[in-house]
């Protein structure tokens, strides 16, 4: 049977199941566009950085790197990990075994030594600290490492 204005119950149906297919299909391409622009791209640098992070320093400074009040310091908004780069790489090279202050807070964990990873694993984790995790700064390359490792080997 057709309705006064022409179309049939089978005609409206098929338009109706066709505009619904379309919106989501739009729905489902915005969505795809949304979390790959949204997410920082991934690169073998970071990759590393991530789970060189994720194995050995998320227990103490955590996920989001906010640390723990008084025991562990944060890696967030903190010159310690935005400023010297070689004060940062001997942090990691030597670790530090006295209380130390950021910003305004002390903190009496003391941190271990991570020289058994390689020059790459520590630029690649350093890199992420500080240019991750809210953190705006410049990368630390392999061979920044190598160096700052170098002058701590002659001083011992």
């Amino acid at each position: 049977m057709m309705s006064k204005d022409g179309f049939g119950k089978s005609r409206i149906l098929k338009t109706n199941a066709m505009f619904y297919r379309l919106l989501t299909l739009i729905f489902i391409l915005l969505s795809v566009t949304f979390f790959s622009f949204g997410q920082p791209k991934s690169t073998a640098k970071n990759t590393l950085g991530i789970s060189v992070y994720q194995q050995y320093c998320m227990s103490c400074h955590q996920a989001d790197g906010g640390g723990v009040p008084r025991m562990t310091p944060p890696l967030t908004g903190t010159s310690f990990v935005t400023g010297d780069k070689k004060r940062l790489i001997n942090i990691i090279l030597n670790g530090l075994n006295e209380p130390i202050v950021v910003n305004d807070e002390e903190y009496y964990n003391p941190m271990a030594s991570f020289s058994f990873l390689t020059d790459q694993q520590i630029a690649a984790v350093l890199t992420y600290i500080r240019t991750q995790l809210g953190n705006k700064s410049t990368s630390i390359t392999a061979q920044e490492v190598t160096v700052v490792r170098k002058q701590g080997a002659v001083k011992k």
